[in-house]
């Protein structure tokens, strides 16, 4: 089945890059559901090693402040969420749970490396997954890098050993000044054949 032009409209064509969002919070049961569709999408070996810290508070987004480029603050202060998509290097020890199969964890811990580079990579899927789970639903987005990434993870994650690998404001834009979309690259100016 294609989906339709309203729906590729909604998650590609008309779907912008927000910097401004309106009030309207975003639920915990909105962000289960989120979840809900993002987990479905495909990583390596099935090891999902994304993980997700919500940051709403006062308390949370003072802290958040402290890591970002002095572009990017305003925008995530005026964001009722930002999602720090990061990913746990130890991702593989849920091996157990998502891939019963058979027993790879030990591609991986004994392998450092092809750890880090796993988890980076798909991590990277899973937070586009987010981003377009959350077009889907209705919410608009504003991905992001423009952070010192080792103040953050000291600030965040040093009980959990999670790495951040960038962020996204969530929530319904409130669509002032919007500026005129940036081009994009033709078809032949990205592709080649073998």
């Amino acid at each position: 089945m294609v989906l339709d032009d309203a729906a590729l409209d909604q998650l590609f064509r008309q779907a912008r890059t927000h910097e401004r969002f309106s009030a309207e919070p975003v639920t915990d049961d909105q962000l289960k559901s989120l979840y809900d569709l993002v987990k479905f999408g495909p990583t390596s070996a099935n090891s999902s090693p994304a993980r997700f810290l919500f940051v709403r508070s006062p308390e949370g987004k003072e802290k958040l402040r402290t890591t970002l480029s002095l572009g990017n603050v305003e925008k995530v202060m005026a964001a009722p969420l930002t999602v720090v998509v990061a990913y746990d290097p130890q991702f593989y020890h849920k091996f157990t749970t998502l891939y019963p199969a058979a027993d790879i964890k030990t591609w991986f811990s004994g392998n450092p490396d092809l750890a880090e580079d796993t988890a980076a990579r798909n991590s990277t899927l899973q937070g586009a997954y987010f981003m377009l789970a959350a077009r889907a639903l209705g919410f608009d987005i504003g991905a992001m890098s423009g952070f010192d990434r080792v103040k953050l993870d000291r600030a965040f994650f040093t009980q959990s050993g999670w790495k951040s690998n960038f962020l996204i404001n969530l929530g319904h834009a409130d669509g002032s000044e919007l500026p005129p979309r940036l081009p994009r690259l033709a078809f032949d100016e990205v592709s080649a054949f073998a």
